[in-house]
């Protein structure tokens, strides 16, 4: 096994499948953030709130008020500097830190594909993905090479596996496939598309819908690797993507997962493509090896193999964590960020809390629109972790003004996927005496279902 390992990591490939990769990955979030700031974004969700609901760990990650636009423009910058290859290690780590401190300023707008983005910025940091193709090997020829090991375009390829596959086992439960839950609720919504609204009123199309989405997640990084299969594979993955852009309000992530399954495509597409966009620029790719004798490039498998297989281990092993929960996982979501579990909800919410003296009785009720934006109460109704780290600025903000023992109680119902609505969080609970930790949240009421599955 050993052998056969030692054989693998010794394998090469052509560099121009992660070249290509790296340049449609930093242009793609280059267009992300410009199209981010366009909007308006930035000053809607990162400075005009007064309060930012922080992850467990990170609390010392803010935003810098007008000072945020800074990290954007920094994180605009890397992502050109990435995909043009120059400066490549540095950019690709000033990309990584700060897209990722994009992401760790406010869960409230936390995404999956924002995750995965992450998660590929960092691999990239180990990666050789400017050793061809870029201004880093047209600067420095004797830094270019023509073959890298293949291990580093395979790792590409297992995160997309992983993110299908992962999404794929999440959807094997009982709401998602005997309820078509909660494209039931979803999808009749849309019934003012031209010629499809009539369409998303059947009930047949929703469960059609849900099983084929399942059957995609799991089969198609197999698919997409099977070279007889490849090119109707990546025609699903278009046809997947461009739905899911339609039906839901997604962003950029459907466009970013179709460019990344490229890498599955052999060396010689992806040299087409470099030979096309260097004909369009005038220059000539082959050129920046030409003063290199050695044309493999030589990793230090010593830091660069380990990280990885580590990362590997861990986006293996991480999603599986809720089972160390002993509650409904969609009713809880203790375990579910992070785990690659692709619009499998629709929940909603009321929560209304209490500030209490606890010595003299004396009480009065919260309004949230003055402390939370729409969007922000909207997700803090019906996530456990959101509810108490409010519950403790509410405290504070409260004893700041002045008052004394103070004690904060919540009152909130939460419908799940159709059901009717029921009690979330025991009202009886002081929140202000409960603490954020990785430990099972009791204070959460029992869900008065089951949903079966994964």
């Amino acid at each position: 096994m050993l052998k056969g390992i030692d054989r693998y990591l010794n394998k090469t490939t052509q560099a121009a499948p992660l070249a290509v990769f790296r340049v449609l990955f930093g242009f793609m979030m280059f267009f992300s953030i410009v199209r981010f700031w366009a909007n308006g974004w930035i000053d809607k969700l990162y400075v005009q709130p007064k309060f930012f609901f922080s992850y467990y760990g990170f609390e010392w990650v803010k935003p810098i008020g007008d000072y945020t636009y800074i990290i954007f423009i920094v994180c605009g910058i890397a992502s050109l500097l990435v995909a043009l290859g120059y400066k490549y290690r540095l950019a690709i780590i000033v990309f990584f830190l700060s897209f990722t401190y994009i992401e760790l300023m406010d869960k409230t707008t936390y995404l999956n594909h924002y995750y995965f983005i992450s998660c590929v910025a960092f691999l990239m940091i180990f990666l050789p993905a400017n050793v061809y193709f870029s201004i880093d090997a047209l600067k420095k020829p004797l830094n270019a090479f023509n073959t890298i090991p293949k291990w580093t375009v395979d790792s590409i390829k297992l995160m997309l596996g992983i993110v299908y596959f992962y999404a794929g086992l999440a959807k094997l439960n009982s709401d998602w496939l005997v309820h078509a839950m909660p494209l039931k609720i979803w999808l009749p919504s849309k019934y003012d598309l031209p010629f499809l609204g009539d369409l998303m009123q059947q009930q047949w199309l929703h469960y059609t819908f849900s099983y084929t989405g399942a059957i995609y997640d799991l089969t198609i990084p197999f698919l997409l690797l099977y070279k007889p299969t490849r090119w109707l594979a990546f025609t699903l993955v278009v046809i997947f993507h461009i739905l899911t852009r339609v039906l839901f309000p997604i962003g950029m992530f459907p466009y970013i997962m179709i460019v990344s399954t490229l890498i599955f495509f052999d060396p010689s597409f992806h040299q087409s493509i470099i030979n096309f966009i260097s004909r369009i620029l005038g220059c000539e790719p082959s050129k920046n090896t030409a003063s290199s004798k050695i044309t493999t490039y030589r990793f230090n498998n010593s830091i660069s193999l380990p990280v990885v297989t580590v990362f590997f281990i861990v986006q293996l092993l991480f999603p599986w964590r809720y089972l160390a929960y002993p509650n409904e996982l969609f009713w809880t979501e203790e375990g579910y960020r992070f785990s690659w579990r692709v619009m499998l909800m629709e929940k909603a919410g009321y929560a209304q809390f209490k500030i209490k003296n606890k010595e003299t009785g004396e009480q009065f009720l919260v309004d949230n629109t003055d402390f939370l934006t729409p969007f922000q109460e909207k997700q803090m109704s019906t996530q456990p972790d959101f509810i108490l780290q409010y519950a403790h600025y509410l405290g504070n903000h409260f004893a700041a003004q002045g008052h004394k023992n103070i004690a904060v109680y919540v009152e909130s119902y939460v419908a799940l996927n159709g059901r009717l609505s029921q009690p979330f969080i025991n009202p009886e609970t002081d929140l202000m005496l409960q603490k954020e930790s990785f430990l099972p949240k009791n204070w959460i009421l029992p869900f008065n279902h089951n949903i079966k599955g994964l």
